[in-house]
């Protein structure tokens, strides 16, 4: 349900212009290339932790897109740097990635509480994600800048103020899915109404088949793991940092949310790590997580040629220096 009404909100918050505004302002101050992907970097990051992994990967892709070529750089940079900071960026928040919620039954923290323990995790994974990408596509980021393109005014309504409320109640409300849900219906429910989205598109951008298989294996391996001790066993043996390295395996095998699902089936002995295990794995191949299969559309849509081979060779690189500063991080703040 969080998911559902942070993407519905993200709809509408796209179709007010917000997203593509914060594009255009980017391309407009970012002379150089470097200063592009850095401010692409910040805007991937705080709609990541606001708005779900999801909502950004499904919204800023196009968008980063199109800031590209109407600079005449960087589009490799930023189409990678979507997804891969997408996924290393939903540490900060419980709303920013579902797996967040799921070991978060165990441990009844607010959203500011969570934050609390996890902003310098968060930015570190973040800074060393940036940092990867950035140098592996450098070269892209070269050369001479197009003038950016003819800028469009965005809309100061019902987008914005679903954004707004929707932060506010994952920060500030132990359990936000269904509030957060019920902001996602009135706003698209909104649109809608004043014949100004289809049905047919929100349904696309739920993607409900995705989500409802995904949620039945994540029940099903959640049962697994509650019938099963062999998780907990194994977990309850290991410290922070193989913690995390067997969560980011896990995703992998069985995508991020099954695998929360499992091996936060009881409560886990170090559940901030197994946390950045799980949201910073998926960066290693497509099956990590359903934010994936969200950038692929939506690349494609924008007549880009994402290649899977080269976001797993970055994920590569990425990951474990992510994840080693982001531990390391997590021993400051006392989450480990």
């Amino acid at each position: 349900m969080l998911v559902a009404g942070l993407l519905l909100i993200g709809l509408v918050a796209d179709a007010d212009g917000l997203f593509e505004a914060a594009g255009q302002q980017l391309a407009r101050v970012a002379g150089r290339g470097g200063v592009l992907f850095a401010g692409a970097a910040v805007l991937v990051s705080a709609v990541t932790a606001t708005l779900n992994l999801d909502t950004s990967v499904a919204f800023l892709t196009p968008v980063l897109v199109h800031t590209a070529r109407n600079r005449n750089r960087g589009e490799p940079a930023l189409l990678y740097g979507c997804l891969l900071l997408s996924n290393a960026g939903s540490l900060l928040l419980p709303g920013s990635n579902l797996t967040n919620l799921i070991v978060l039954g165990h441990l009844h923290l607010t959203g500011g509480q969570f934050a609390a323990r996890m902003w310098l995790p968060w930015l570190a994974a973040v800074a060393a994600t940036a940092a990867v990408v950035g140098w592996a596509e450098r070269r892209s980021l070269r050369g001479r800048p197009a003038e950016p393109g003819q800028r469009r005014c965005p809309v100061l309504g019902v987008g914005l103020a679903a954004v707004l409320a929707a932060t506010v109640l994952v920060i500030t409300v132990r359990t936000s899915a269904l509030p957060v849900f019920a902001v996602g219906v009135l706003a698209a429910g909104t649109r809608v109404a004043r014949g100004r989205a289809r049905l047919g598109e929100v349904r696309a951008v739920l993607g409900v088949p995705v989500l409802t298989g995904l949620f039945g294996a994540a029940v099903a391996l959640g049962a697994l793991g509650r019938a099963w001790s062999g998780p907990m066993v194994l977990l309850s043996h290991l410290s922070a940092w193989p913690t995390a390295g067997f969560a980011a395996l896990a995703t992998v095998a069985v995508n991020n949310l099954p695998a929360a699902s499992m091996l936060a089936a009881r409560t886990p002995a170090h559940p901030f790590a197994l946390l950045i295990g799980l949201n910073v794995g998926p960066n290693l191949a497509v099956t990590g997580s359903l934010a994936w299969l969200l950038w692929l559309r939506a690349a494609r849509d924008t007549g880009a040629r994402p290649s899977l081979r080269r976001a797993s060779q970055l994920g590569l690189l990425a990951v474990p220096l992510a994840m080693a500063v982001a531990l390391a991080a997590l021993a400051v703040t006392g989450g480990g």
